[in-house]
């Protein structure tokens, strides 16, 4: 495991720009898990993906339809799944995703996609909470971002990733 990124990230724009600079080094295959809290800006990034990738659709957060699978301009589909609602690996499994000719981003997917593929690309969203935070998570829209301070770490395991920078 190796650290491709440690950043600070303060804007709606920015954490777009994020994506869109993941999406320069993402081909089939690819599998990229989200994690951080509700508002964190998880769908925001990977909007600003597929809107780099030329996805097809309206990139939103999938979390009532579990998964959506956007066409691409550049080539191989952008899959964009959430696992909030599953309580088990199995559940993810069923949903009979392209793992290896699209790429694909699991939000809320850490635990649930071990074992899937041995090169992986984490993506941790960290932001204040509670007393340091100017809004609570329980009053934001999930796909709503506001403009605060988070941090982002981008970490990639698997051979894979050997030699890409970010």
């Amino acid at each position: 495991m190796r650290t491709l990124l440690d950043t600070s990230v303060l804007s709606t724009a920015e954490m777009g720009a994020l994506g869109a600079r993941l999406a320069a080094v993402l081909r089939a295959g690819d599998l990229v898990v989200l994690t951080g809290p509700l508002g964190a800006g998880k769908t925001t990034l990977t909007r600003g993906l597929g809107a780099a990738l030329g996805a097809r659709g309206q990139v939103a957060s999938p979390t009532f339809v579990l998964a959506r699978t956007h066409p691409t301009t550049a080539g191989p589909d952008l899959v964009h799944v959430d696992a909030y609602r599953l309580s088990d690996p199995v559940e993810l499994d069923d949903l009979d995703l392209d793992w290896d000719g699209a790429i694909v981003v699991v939000e809320w997917g850490r635990g649930m996609v071990d074992g899937i593929s041995d090169a992986v690309l984490d993506v941790e969203i960290t932001r204040a909470t509670g007393a340091d935070a100017d809004v609570s998570a329980d009053d934001l829209d999930p796909d709503d971002v506001p403009d605060e301070p988070r941090r982002v770490v981008v970490t990639a395991t698997g051979p894979r990733w050997d030699g890409v920078t970010l």
